[in-house]
């Protein structure tokens, strides 16, 4: 916050720097801290949530951190009207999870969505006394979302999300949230909010870090706008060999014969080589480098043979687990109990530091 107790949201540098940091003691002391993250479930991952997001997920699951994932369904209602499949798409992003290597099994990883814990979503109220309407005005990135939607009326839910992300993360006392840039501000508004309530009642939240990607964001087939299943300029995990080379032959590249890693001036080319390196752990330049002369055509088919190449295990992993509805449900379920009694006990403490603990 600023000298006049409103909300920074200038924070960048200041979070690139912090990040660096909590990298390194993580790893040193995983037991140390809790990971909050998770999506929306309005379809299936892509691979840009693969290497943006799931990866470093897992990775960080590995080391030993705590790791709560909230399916945000109730966000989906904020913005758009298809809440026809909103229960199958919880079982699609679980799927997804699974396949990829989260293991509620071997790890304290908790999968849940947030409609299935009704404590959690108690916080939203008092959370909602401690922002003023202004400051949610300025929050860039619902700014950014508002637009996006392209909706006539904007309903309060959309509005107050924010809030509610701050229940999410901090019903569970999560100290890291991984987050790209963008959504830094949402991050600093739950720093805000558990300040304010351990200053105006007593302290029962830690302020929780964003923990930014290393990873760039990787733009959609398109090679201008972020990968989204929306625009659909994107590839899902669970595509099959045949649909990858499809999607992949529609990606954009540029007239210039000769491949070279441009991301300023050619980022179509970029991107297929960014997507290629990520697949093939080497380094866009050096992918460039072999390619050479060789061509559009023959990018897209390293792409795609990268693709398929890598993703191979876990699609395979995916058909396995998407046949066993069972399973899929019990690690739902083990989540939502886990997540309840995490939420209860917080509640508790929150009601009593507001003094309204009756017995």
């Amino acid at each position: 916050m600023d000298i006049t107790g409103e909300i920074n949201y200038a924070t960048f540098e200041i979070a690139q720097q912090r990040s660096k940091e909590l990298e390194k003691d993580i790893t040193a002391n995983p037991s140390k801290y809790r990971v909050l993250t998770g999506d929306r479930p309005t379809g299936n991952l892509h691979i840009g949530h693969y290497f943006g997001s799931l990866k470093n997920r897992v990775r960080i699951q590995n080391l030993g951190v705590e790791t709560y994932i909230v399916i945000a369904d109730y966000q989906v209602l904020t913005d758009r009207d298809a809440f026809d499949r909103i229960s199958e798409y919880v079982y699609a992003l679980t799927v997804d999870y699974l396949a990829c290597g989260l293991d509620p099994e071997k790890h304290k990883t908790y999968i849940f969505p947030h409609s299935h814990v009704p404590e959690l979503n108690q916080l939203l109220l008092p959370f909602l006394t401690l922002v003023s309407n202004s400051e949610l005005n300025r929050n860039p990135t619902i700014k950014e979302e508002i637009s996006a939607s392209s909706q006539n009326i904007i309903n309060a839910g959309m509005y107050v999300y924010p809030v509610h992300q701050a229940a999410d993360i901090l019903f569970c006392k999560s100290n890291i949230v991984p987050v790209g840039k963008d959504q830094l501000p949402h991050i600093e508004l739950t720093r805000t909010i558990a300040r304010r309530f351990n200053n105006k009642y007593r302290p029962v939240f830690r302020e929780p870090f964003g923990l930014l990607s290393e990873t760039p964001m990787i733009l959609g087939l398109d090679g201008s706008q972020k990968m989204s299943k929306s625009r659909n300029n994107s590839i899902a995990i669970k595509s099959t060999a045949e649909e990858t080379l499809k999607m992949v032959k529609t990606a954009k590249t540029d007239s210039e014969r000769f491949i070279t890693y441009d991301p300023e001036n050619r980022p179509e080319v970029a991107n297929l080589l960014r997507i290629s390196a990520l697949c093939l752990d080497t380094s866009p330049e050096k992918l460039a480098g072999e390619i050479g002369d060789a061509g559009a055509k023959r990018l897209k088919e390293v792409a795609t043979d990268a693709l398929n190449t890598y993703f191979a295990p876990i699609r395979e992993k995916r058909i396995q687990l998407e046949k066993d509805k069972q399973y899929i449900q019990s690690i739902l379920r083990r989540g939502i109990e886990h997540g309840r009694n995490v939420a209860e006990q917080t509640l508790a403490e929150v009601r009593e530091a507001m003094n309204m603990k009756l017995w």
